[in-house]
């Protein structure tokens, strides 16, 4: 089959194969996404599939088999996850992690991704401007803007109200 046949064929056929596995499945988007990826295993046969002479059988039998595995691997991956789920219930962020994101939020995005690789991945300034392309210095400079904006919008504002002792 040529580029030019193959592509009549898809043409042809995908919508066609597309209704057939919707049927099948239940599911228009994972019938659509096997339909595709059907055919894109169909691509690098497609000398093969015209001596076949059913080439829409070819890839409405592969589609099928893709949306099987996906079952699998989908049922498989809940079994685990319920055989490994923590029993109890995972609290969310406190008030002071909340705090923190929200006042990352507010650094330019260079300075956030700067002082996330230093202190939460624990990377040197050094391990940081091979990382990201940049000089030590700039490194440096981000992380110093990165602390000085921070403790601004970090600052308690219980202790501003503080009376002098």
């Amino acid at each position: 089959m040529t580029v030019e046949e193959f592509e009549e064929f898809y043409a042809q056929a995908a919508g066609r194969l597309t209704g057939q596995l919707y049927v099948m499945l239940g599911d228009h988007h994972e019938a659509q996404d096997v339909v595709q990826e059907a055919f894109v295993r169909g691509w690098g046969r497609r000398g093969r599939l015209d001596r076949d002479g059913r080439p829409e059988a070819w890839i409405r039998t592969v589609a099928w088999r893709l949306a099987v595995s996906r079952w699998r691997g989908r049922r498989r991956t809940a079994d685990a996850w319920q055989r490994t789920a923590p029993a109890t219930r995972v609290e969310g962020p406190g008030p002071e992690a909340v705090a923190l994101v929200e006042a990352l939020r507010q650094l330019p995005a260079k300075q956030r991704r700067t002082m996330a690789l230093h202190y939460l991945c624990d990377l040197t300034v050094e391990q940081i401007a091979a990382e990201t392309s940049l000089s030590t210095g700039t490194v440096k400079t981000h992380l110093s803007r990165g602390r000085t904006a921070l403790s601004r919008h970090l600052q308690d504002p219980r202790m501003e109200e503080a009376p002098d002792a």
